[in-house]
């Protein structure tokens, strides 16, 4: 791989969700490497959370370690990303809660012995203690969204893309720190 390939490899995560032009929509890292296994390589898609696609994304993205993120700097981008709030700051489940309610009202305070971010995604791949693995943005999104008791989207879900996107571009401008370590 010559520099400039190396210089594009490393900015690729930085900039994800990314507009694809063939299906009208944005797609994530991982849909990415998916759709690139699938339509170059005849290969069959890696199943979402499984080891392998979360370590081809932990390694793509870790080329992009220090790269201030771009994600959402696209104009096609801008009707998902508006999506993307929308949905961060819906309430929903029986606590009914948004997001917002904790990352935006509440970030300098703690909720179970942790500290409330801004919802930065800059990490992500990332180990989760918790989990005691490492872990995609859906797995927290989905997580959070059975923790305030709603019905979490499907991984790969348009929602759940959208909203990754939201918080990306929430996000612009931070550098990437691909794979972190988060409680």
């Amino acid at each position: 791989m010559d520099r400039r390939q190396r210089l594009f490899v490393g900015r690729v995560a930085a900039r994800y969700p990314a507009f694809d032009k063939a299906l009208g929509r944005p797609v994530t890292l991982d849909q990415r490497i998916n759709l690139c296994r699938t339509d170059q390589q005849q290969a069959s898609p890696l199943p979402y959370e499984s080891r392998d696609i979360l370590a081809l994304s932990a390694f793509v993205a870790h080329q992009s370690r220090g790269i201030a993120i771009t994600a959402g700097d696209d104009p096609q981008l801008k009707r998902f990303v508006e999506q993307g709030r929308n949905l961060f700051r819906q309430r929903e489940g029986q606590l009914n809660l948004s997001c917002a309610n904790c990352h935006d009202d509440n970030f300098d305070k703690h909720l179970a012995g942790s500290p409330i971010t801004q919802a930065q995604p800059t990490g992500y791949p990332l180990y989760r203690l918790e989990w005691q693995s490492l872990a995609s943005l859906e797995r927290r999104l989905r997580s959070r969204m059975t923790g305030v008791r709603a019905q979490a989207y499907e991984y790969g879900a348009p929602e759940l893309v959208a909203l990754e996107l939201y918080l990306m571009s929430r996000a612009r401008g931070m550098p990437m720190e691909t794979p972190a370590v988060r409680p």
